[in-house]
């Protein structure tokens, strides 16, 4: 019954995209609309425009400054910041700005900068303007302070030497975290939120929740960019973003609802698509009285098809998720067991726990209390109200009632712990190669993003072992431990882990997913005329 439910909604949102998809097609034959006229009104420039349903304040992307927020992000992603070190489509960590490195002792980093290369506001980058940028961070970015943990940074010429306060193991992982973007300090940052860095492309202009504009730097380290100018256009709507890339208003669409791929499955547009670390997770609010009850959470974590979700909903781009790490980690995948799919045991756990269906409405009770847990996403992630509505159905079979609120304000409604019962995102889980990435961010008592308030003692213990471990096999061993730890406490579940995909017009060329999901404008995107 649950499939022909989802397939049914399916099969209403994909003819929503078909009909859309088709009057932008008639209005272009009618000639209702003007047919795009970017590369006729400047034919001395080759321009690109870049549709992305993510670049917004509600996943803390407002502008590009790392330091603030999720700015890093789309500092990185647009070609505009670089890090000291990146990561190799392997998830190896490799050079970037940087030359080489050495670790002195366990606290100490030795780091030689390349040669030659200039911040966009004419500035050399040198040690001492890497060094202002890092202190910047720490000062700024609470997340990156507590992950680097720096004592001292010295500079001299393109030598950087960084000392820790407690050793590090992951701290060149952490360097190449978008927050880890180097820009030029005293060059500062604009009003709104453009910093100079060492990308191929330099920022002129940007207003939050709507564009960005990128010309080419003509001084780029690493081969000359291809194209002079570049408008990164904010389109929340999965809708929108699919006509927008029919009609042609723009050449490359990131964030398309996976409904809508069957209409560019021709030679008219390219896909470039791979696995991340992307998950889709629900943490539980450890505040709610519902949810302190294990026996609720069991259960919804039993009561969802996610294998379902992913086959029908995402149309198979993607895997069911049992923890938060893909198996194509060695800290991830079949090492770890979360609940199976098992509405009837989920029904035996609730009726074991006393919510049973008194009044025969088909929601359970229990002391007066109905079994009412209240869904928190937000849609710009266009996957995320569809789970919603598919998870609200299945829950209901087993007699709980699910209440969706979907909303863009998820931010400020997440901090209030009265309004929720869980909290449904998604977050790339180990975008630095390395687990303590995850933990780190959202399940410890420091953890920034703890929505749930989650608290384990075995979990605290084994983190901090991992925090001083550079043995790379005994960090997995640790990461499996602790995503065993909050499986079998269901302080989370953990849906699916999404492939990557960004759509292109045919035309254009060089554009390459990449596992962590950083680096997509580049010096090699081209388009032809």
């Amino acid at each position: 019954m649950k499939r022909r439910w989802i397939r049914r909604g399916v099969g209403a949102m994909l003819l929503a995209a078909v009909l859309a998809g088709c009057a932008g097609q008639a209005a272009r034959e009618s000639g209702e609309k003007d047919p795009p006229v970017r590369q006729e009104a400047v034919q001395e420039e080759k321009t690109l425009v870049f549709g992305d349903t993510t670049f917004n304040a509600e996943n803390g992307e407002s502008d590009i400054n790392p330091h603030h927020d999720s700015g890093g992000w789309a500092c990185i992603r647009y070609g505009v910041g670089e890090t000291l070190f990146r990561f190799t489509d392997q998830m190896e960590i490799e050079p970037w700005l940087a030359e080489s490195y050495e670790r002195v002792d366990e606290r100490t980093w030795r780091i030689t900068l390349k040669e030659g290369i200039s911040f966009t506001s004419g500035r050399i980058m040198d040690a001492e303007a890497v060094k202002e940028c890092l202190e910047a961070l720490v000062e700024a970015n609470a997340r990156a302070a507590g992950n680097l943990r720096l004592e001292t940074v010295t500079a001299e010429g393109l030598t950087l030497t960084i000392g820790t306060k407690v050793p590090v193991p992951a701290l060149l992982n952490d360097l190449a975290d978008p927050y880890g973007c180097i820009y030029d300090v005293q060059a500062g940052v604009t009003e709104d939120g453009i910093v100079q860095g060492t990308g191929p492309y330099r920022a002129v202009a940007l207003t939050t929740d709507t564009s960005l504009e990128l010309v080419k730097n003509e001084q780029y380290w690493n081969g000359e960019p291809k194209i002079d100018r570049i408008t990164v256009r904010t389109i929340t709507d999965g809708d929108t973003l699919t006509v927008a890339l029919q009609s042609g208003e723009i050449d490359v669409a990131y964030g398309m609802p996976y409904i809508s791929y069957p209409l560019f499955e021709n030679d008219r547009y390219t896909f470039t698509g791979c696995s991340t670390s992307r998950v889709i997770f629900g943490a539980m609010n450890f505040e709610s009285a519902i949810m302190q009850d294990p026996a609720v959470r069991k259960a919804v974590s039993m009561g969802i098809d996610k294998e379902g979700f992913v086959e029908t909903l995402l149309g198979g781009n993607g895997t069911p998720a049992a923890g938060p790490f893909p198996d194509t980690v060695s800290f991830g995948g079949d090492a770890v067991r979360a609940p199976a799919y098992d509405p009837e045991k989920a029904m035996q756990v609730l009726e074991e726990a006393g919510w049973t269906d008194t009044d025969g409405d088909g929601i359970r009770e229990k002391d007066g209390t109905p079994l009412t847990i209240r869904w928190l996403t937000y849609p710009s992630r266009q996957e995320q109200p569809f789970l919603a509505e598919a998870a609200q159905a299945m829950l209901k079979t087993i007699g709980i009632r699910v209440e969706i609120q979907n909303t863009a304000n998820h931010n400020q409604v997440r901090t209030d712990r009265s309004a929720w019962d869980i909290y449904v995102s998604t977050f790339v889980a180990a975008p630095t190669g390395d687990p303590e990435y995850f933990f780190a961010y959202h399940c410890l008592d420091r953890s920034g993003s703890n929505d749930g308030r989650y608290h384990s003692d075995r979990l605290e213990s084994l983190a901090e072992e991992m925090e001083g471990t550079f043995d790379t096999d005994r960090r997995a061993e640790l990461a499996q431990q602790m995503q065993q730890i909050i499986l079998d406490d269901s302080a989370y579940i953990f849906f699916a882990h999404l492939r990557m995909n960004m759509i292109s017009a045919s035309n254009v060329t060089g554009l390459t997913a990449h596992p962590c999901d950083y680096y997509e404008i580049t010096a090699d995107l081209d388009i032809r005329e």
